[in-house]
């Protein structure tokens, strides 16, 4: 079954042509790992729903988890959510499962652990219909496809501490826009050359303008050389920083979201 999902979904396929050239893509923090990404047409959430920071990292404010929740600016046109892993920093499954109730035009793409949890909460059957879950183990090939005038890109790397947390299943995704701006979100990566060099192909494919990165690949393990030589990323974003910035991330220069609400504007290499 696991490589005849590979199969299906494996087409390589282009960036889009920028459709909405007027309206820049704006990423906006929303806390943790959570980020919005918009192109004033299409709309995705990273990690937007958790209830635990576990008193060290940054909650979404709840004025701004009402609204997304509700479906009020800047949420009232949200397209897709994409879930990294099934950790209560990251996924709240209580909270995602009455927010596919609330918003039946939202597609949620989750790892199938989240899935398989999802379906122990709830007899909503129909949310299902718009619940992708991905079914990849570690060393599987990513899995590639277009919906919705998305095209995805995802694989599984391990979580940080590995191989302590080998179960734990961690998507990073790619996602190119139709303006043709190209984000990718890392998760709790592991930031071990080990996970990443094999899979060269699939960082080629296509160019990232911004990869979403948790703050330990600035200074911990082989991140740095990851994200220089490895995601053919433009440019990279720390996320997952403590709420007491560490002193050598600050020093480091390297550029992070802290407070929600923070943006990013983002354009193609050529306009900059």
């Amino acid at each position: 079954m696991r490589a005849f999902l590979v199969l299906i979904f494996s087409i390589a396929l282009a960036p889009l042509a920028s459709a909405h050239p007027e309206t820049p893509t704006e990423t906006t923090y929303l806390g943790n790992e959570g980020i919005m990404v918009s192109d004033g047409h299409t709309t995705i959430l990273f990690d937007p729903l958790f209830p635990n920071g576990f008193g060290t990292y940054q909650l979404v404010p709840e004025e701004t988890r009402q609204a997304l929740m509700a479906g009020e600016a800047p949420f009232e046109s949200v397209d897709a959510i994409f879930i990294s892993h099934m950790h209560p920093d990251h996924f709240s499954v209580d909270e995602v499962i009455k927010y596919l109730e609330d918003h039946p035009r939202v597609r949620v793409y989750v790892p199938s652990q989240a899935a398989d949890w999802m379906r122990e909460e709830t007899e909503s059957e129909e949310i299902f219909d718009r619940v992708v879950a991905m079914p990849l183990a570690y060393q599987d090939a990513p899995i590639s496809f277009q919906e919705g005038g998305l095209t995805i890109d995802v694989v599984r790397i391990p979580h940080t501490g590995w191989p302590g947390r080998a179960e734990v299943s961690n998507l990073v995704w790619r996602v190119t826009l139709a303006d043709g701006i190209t984000v990718m979100h890392l998760g709790d990566a592991d930031p071990n050359d080990e996970h990443f060099a094999p899979l060269e192909a699939h960082w080629q494919a296509t160019q990232t303008h911004t990869a979403y990165t948790p703050y330990w690949f600035f200074g911990m393990g082989d991140g740095q050389l990851i994200l220089d030589e490895r995601l053919n990323a433009a440019r990279a974003t720390g996320i997952h920083v403590p709420l007491i910035l560490p002193p050598d991330l600050v020093i480091s220069g390297a550029d992070f979201f802290h407070e929600p609400g923070e943006t990013r504007t983002l354009k193609p290499d050529s306009e900059e």
